[in-house]
Order: structure tokens, then C-alpha cells, then sequence
């Protein structure tokens, strides 16, 4: 057998590489093209921000950086301006509360950002966050009786179960600690905890993450995540997946990361599918047997979800498929895990440092005299609930999430509160807002904003709470006149959910612990995408995604 000329090989690969290599520079250029000319003929062109250092990434590397960047940009250029997003693409930033109210009350004209949504996609899968505005709608009425106040009332109980199992591993380390003390690394155990809950609460479903051990086997769903959000090549990654969530001819190629997003998204796509699989084989069982499923023994979200989906008062063709149920149950995992740990990590962090205000918390938290409170005892709680709110004040100022896109899906005018300057110095009260053009909402800024919330409006100050400023009542919201969980159609539908459990973990921890900081406060920082706790590295060493408290047992438990 006579073998291939390698010339005829080189050729013959050629033939079949080089469309492909032309079919994709002509798609680039293309696509630069359009881009480009969107960018030429905009109203907004001539608007002041900031330069832009790479015509490839534009501002983004900077945006995710540095948490501090936008708020450098404010002071700069004022509430409004423009600044370049990946691929240099224009992004209209406003902090304008008479812009942001306008945005949000005129939802069919200012829509989720179609990148931002892919972007959910990649790592989400086809769950509500990532869905259109028709389906969006639809998913959210089968969707909310799972979220309702009642249905929070039912899960109070899984979240004091697994924040007192939490609890328990934290006081038996105190135990084995002959200085009577003991630092842990709370960032990693509250994502643990919060994995349980989701699990549990979601969906009945027990990941047996909490054993009290460090050097267990760790749960692979917890490790893919860490990896994509905790990792140091995690900003990296945020940035190839806004890339390929831009240019989707991107997502052919095996870009870095995107190996983990299919692999965290297909192990929450593979438990969702066990877990229906389970609750329909029920609901069958229970038709053979003619005898109506337990629905009402069932306390879970999910089974909730499958009770709303069968109403009679639901239309066939307004029903959710398997496979849309199945979509949203990694949108629950990841806005019940990772979110919901960062904020409980802040809340302990910011107590941490305030001594006076966990003081008097825990003498609040210590009226109640059960360790298993309901829904409504931990709602009486003045201090946690109402005048002086720690819960309030910690989701101000470490909003998880720290903004939001929408786009202009047809020509709009913008009204501003405060004119913004053009760079040949003119002044604008409003902005003609062209179709395709990206919104950037700064949610941060906005809940910390001194013109609304006074001069110590970056301050960690619950006390605020008991008398607010009348400015913060313009703030368009669903809760606590915050931004925190947006506002409009497309608010985030967990919000009580989350409210709710880390009101419970504060009551169980600050209850049993002493909480102090595990390194000074200069070294705590923050990321970005979502905001979460770092420790500065010494000497210009690397930050790492952590939280060291020091625990001191309040009392024996």
C-alpha cells in the first residue's frame, strides 16, 4: 500500500480549511462593519467618558478590574455618559434616577440586552433569566407561585435546618480550639450552606455538602462553580463569554472556559432531569392508583412549580415543557447558591467590623427564645426587619449583583434630570437613544449614591433606616426603595427567597458567635461580577476570593 503524498495531504486540508478560514474573517468584518457603522452615525457619538485603551476589549478589562472604576468615571464625567464596551462597542452609562425610572417603566421599548441574555444562556441554559420577552411572561406566571410569600412561610424551616447545621460544624471547631476561638473562611462554608438550601428548599434534593470536614471529597457542582466565579482566571473567562455572547460566531471555537460552562451547566441540567423525573414518576403513580399527588405534602419549589404548571386555569399552549422545566432549575441554582453567599458573607463582614450593631442585634435576636423560629418571629424582629435594618443595609451596600443591561429596541428619547456635556461642551436634558443601543444601569451606584442617600451614603450605617431621605422613594423598585432586584417585568422573582434566608442565617450565627474580622478591613476588597469578598494579597500579592472571620462562642450551644 503506497503511502499519501504529504504535499496531496497539505492540499487536500487547504481546500477544506481555507473556506472555512474565509467564511469566518468575512463574518468578523461583517460584523465589525455593522458595529462600526452603528457606532459613526449615533446620536450618542459625540458624548463625553472615558478613553477607550484597546480597540478589542475597550473599557470592559477595566470595568471588571477595578471596583472602583465606574465610580471614577462618575466623579469624571457626572451620571451620564459613554464608555466602550468589548469590541469597542458603545455602552450609554446613567445613574440618572429620572432615566433609570423611564427605562424601567417602558419595557417594551428598553428590553434585556440580547447579549446579556446569551450570556445567562452559556451558563444558564434556556431558564427565565435568558428568556425573551414572550416567553419571559409566560415562564414568570407558572413561575411566581413558587416565590410567594406563603410558599417563603413553608421553607422557613429547611433554611434555620441547614443554617443551625452550619451553626453546629462552626461551634465544635470553637470546641477543638484550646484558645476558646477559632478563624474559618466563611466565604467558602456560606456557599456550601447555600447549596444545601437551594437543594433542599429548590427542590427537595440533598447535596450533603455541610460535613464539617475541609478535607472531604468537595461536591462537583460546587467545584465547577468555584472555578467559573472564584478562580483567579474567573475575570478571563467573564470576558471570552461576553466575547462570545457578542460575536456568535465565537461560540464555534474552544475558547477558555467554555468547557466549564458546559460542564456546569450540564451537571444542573442532569440533576434537574433526576429530580423531575422523580416528581413526575410520583405524579403518574399517584394517576394509576387514582388517588390526586400530594402536592400539598410536597414543600419544595419545584413541586410548587409542577402544581401551578397542571392548573386548570392554565392554558395547554401556556403550560411549560419538560425541558423548560428543567431550563429554569440552574437559573435557581445559581441565584440561590452564589449570590445569596456573597450577601450573607458581607452581612457577617460588615457586623464584624461593627461591633455596637451586632450587639445590638444578637440582644434582638435573643428575645426569641426557640433556635427553630417561623416566618413570622423572624419578621418581628425590629432591628433584622424594621427601623434599623441590618438586611436592608448590608443588600445597599453589597448589592450582589452591581448592574444591568437593557437595550433600545427602536429610537426613544431619553429624559435626563441633570443635562450631561457633549465633548464641544454643550449641555443635554435629554438623549436621543437610537435602536440596538446598550444601557448600562450602575445598581450600585445608585443604592449608594450621596445625592439620594446623603453624604455617608457609602457607609455601612443601618441606622439610616429609621429616618430615610425623601429622594429615595424616585428609586424604581419592588423592594426596600433599592435597586437590588431591579424593577419592572423583570425583577428578580427570588427576591424573598433570598431576603428571607439570610435574615435566617444572621439570627442562627450572630445568636451563637462572636464575630470579629479575620484580616484587617484595608485588605478586604471586592469583585465585580457578582460582588463578592476578597482578601488583598501582602506586598502586591494576588487576591484571593475569601473571608476570614474569627468566631468566639457567644454562649454553650
Amino acid at each position: 500500500m503506497s503511502l499519501l503524498n504529504p504535499s496531496t495531504v497539505l492540499s487536500a486540508c487547504g481546500e477544506i480549511l481555507l473556506p472555512i478560514v474565509l467564511t469566518f474573517l468575512f463574518y468578523i468584518l461583517f460584523h465589525g462593519a455593522r458595529i462600526l457603522y452603528h457606532e459613526l452615525t449615533s446620536p450618542l457619538r459625540n458624548l463625553v467618558g472615558p478613553g477607550s485603551p484597546s480597540l478589542l476589549t475597550g473599557n470592559f478589562t477595566e470595568l471588571i478590574a477595578d471596583f472602583e472604576t465606574t465610580e471614577n468615571w462618575r466623579k469624571m464625567y457626572g451620571p451620564t455618559f459613554q464608555f466602550r464596551g468589548l469590541f469597542s462597542i458603545s455602552e450609554l452609562h446613567t445613574s440618572d434616577i429620572k432615566a433609570i425610572t423611564h427605562v424601567m417603566t417602558n419595557s417594551a421599548i428598553y428590553g434585556k440586552a440580547p447579549f446579556a441574555m446569551e450570556n445567562s444562556r452559556q451558563l444558564m441554559g434556556d431558564g427565565i433569566v435568558s428568556a425573551n420577552a414572550h416567553d419571559h411572561g409566560r415562564f414568570r406566571r407558572i413561575l411566581n407561585p413558587a416565590f410567594s410569600a406563603s410558599q417563603m412561610r413553608v421553607l422557613t424551616e429547611t433554611f434555620v435546618q441547614k443554617s443551625i447545621q452550619l451553626r453546629d460544624i462552626w461551634a465544635e471547631k470553637i470546641r477543638q480550639d484550646s484558645t476558646g476561638e477559632t478563624q474559618i473562611e466563611a466565604m467558602t462554608w456560606l456557599r456550601l450552606m447555600t447549596l444545601e438550601i437551594i437543594g433542599k428548599a429548590g427542590f427537595n434534593y440533598d447535596f450533603n455538602t455541610l460535613t464539617g470536614t475541609e478535607d472531604s471529597k468537595p461536591n462537583e457542582l460546587d467545584g465547577v462553580l468555584k472555578q467559573i466565579f472564584m478562580s483567579p482566571s474567573s475575570k478571563w473567562y467573564e470576558t471570552l463569554r461576553n466575547a462570545r455572547s457578542l460575536i456568535p460566531i465565537l461560540r464555534f471555537l474552544p475558547l477558555p472556559g467554555s468547557r466549564l460552562y458546559v460542564s456546569a451547566r450540564s451537571k444542573m441540567q442532569e440533576i434537574g432531569s433526576g429530580i423531575l423525573a422523580l416528581s413526575k414518576a410520583a405524579l403518574n403513580a399517584s394517576e394509576t392508583e387514582e388517588k390526586p399527588f400530594d402536592f400539598a405534602g410536597k414543600r419544595d419549589i419545584l413541586s410548587v412549580l409542577l402544581k401551578a404548571n397542571l392548573s386548570p386555569d392554565v392554558p395547554e399552549n401556556q403550560r411549560l415543557t419538560d425541558t423548560e422545566l428543567i431550563s429554569q432549575i440552574p437559573t435557581f441554582f445559581i441565584g440561590g447558591h452564589e449570590t445569596t453567599s456573597s450577601a450573607a458573607a458581607w452581612a457577617l463582614h460588615a457586623l464584624s467590623v461593627h461591633q455596637d450593631v451586632q450587639k445590638k442585634l444578637r440582644q434582638e435576636l435573643l428575645t426569641i427564645s426557640t433556635d427553630n423560629p417561623t416566618m413570622d418571629e423572624i419578621n418581628s424582629l425590629a432591628y433584622l426587619e424594621r427601623s434599623n435594618i441590618v438586611v436592608r443595609e448590608t443588600l445597599r451596600v453589597y448589592s450582589p449583583i452591581v448592574f444591568r443591561h437593557r437595550t433600545a429596541t427602536k429610537d426613544d428619547v431619553l429624559p435626563l434630570s441633570k443635562p450631561c456635556l457633549d465633548r464641544d461642551g454643550r449641555l443635554h436634558d435629554s438623549l436621543l437613544v437610537p435602536k440596538g443601543q446598550t444601557i448600562f444601569i450602575p445598581i450600585h451606584a445608585i443604592n449608594t449614591d450621596p445625592e439620594l442617600w446623603g453624604p455617608d451614603a457609602k457607609e455601612w450605617k443601618p441606622s439610616r433606616w429609621s429616618s430615610l431621605p425623601s429622594t429615595v422613594t424616585a428609586i424604581p423598585t419592588i423592594w426596600a426603595n433599592l435597586l437590588t432586584f431591579f424593577a419592572g417585568p423583570n425583577n428578580c422573582i427570588g427576591f424573598r427567597f433570598a431576603v428571607l434566608e439570610l435574615k435566617v442565617v444572621l439570627f442562627t450565627v450572630i445568636r451563637a458567635f462572636e464575630v470579629s474580622p479575620g484580616v484587617s478591613e484595608e485588605r478586604v476588597g471586592r469583585t465585580v461580577v457578582p460582588q463578592r469578598p476578597v482578601v488583598r494579597g501582602e506586598a502586591g500579592g494576588k487576591s484571593v476570593v475569601a473571608l476570614p472571620l474569627i468566631l468566639k462562642a457567644y454562649e454553650d450551644i
